[in-house]
């Protein structure tokens, strides 16, 4: 009987994760290949139960059609979610608001649309009018609660307890022509995973 049942019980849980109806607002957290940077970010960011997520972006349905809100590389963009879906390495983690902030996804997500071609913010830096992923999730709750719903935190751009950059950090700062931003205020897509304000519903 147990030998049954192990099966059945792992068909269920596979069933589930693969079966998840995507809501306006939910947050996909993805695992992305962007080389030596995606690494340094890793080390320093840790995402729910460990994961590390280097990218994330927020559902918008429109004309029974699936999209993701982001900013990448193109800037902010409304994605396909089947071209969202090809970028990530692994099974993406879905995110979802507890009930009691649900009611703010439809200005989130008016706000968002409205940063449409915003470019994408390749300084990391807060509020300098350009995005990157979670700092963009970040600002359309933000707006629409009226208060930070996430968290800011001090970047760091050092290995845990080195006093060094990382060598691709100190790199790419220097080709923009800027001091290394460290200890400014910014956010991830680890940090936004393990908010008490989602629950992590599964994996697609």
């Amino acid at each position: 009987m147990k030998f049954l049942l192990l099966p059945f019980l792992l068909f269920i849980f596979v069933g589930y994760s693969q079966s998840i109806k995507l809501k306006n607002g939910d947050f996909l957290f993805q695992s992305t290949n962007c080389g030596p940077l995606c690494d340094a970010i890793n080390q320093v960011t840790e995402g729910y139960k460990g994961n590390d997520f280097s990218h994330m972006g927020m559902v918008v349905i429109q004309n029974n059609q699936v999209f993701i809100l982001e900013a990448s590389g193109n800037g902010v963009t409304l994605t396909p979610y089947e071209a969202f879906a090809l970028k990530t390495q692994a099974p993406m983690y879905v995110g979802r608001l507890k009930k009691r902030y649900q009611k703010l996804i439809p200005h989130a997500i008016s706000f968002g649309k409205k940063q449409i071609g915003v470019p994408y913010d390749v300084e990391y830096l807060y509020n300098n009018g350009k995005y990157y992923c979670s700092e963009l999730i970040y600002d359309c709750f933000l707006e629409a609660y009226g208060e930070p719903l996430f968290k800011l935190f001090p970047m760091t751009y050092k290995a845990p307890g080195e006093d060094d950059y990382f060598e691709v950090w100190a790199s790419y700062f220097k080709k923009l022509n800027m001091e290394v931003p460290e200890g400014k205020p910014g956010c991830n897509p680890g940090g936004i995973s393990k908010s008490k304000k989602i629950k992590i519903i599964g994996t697609i």
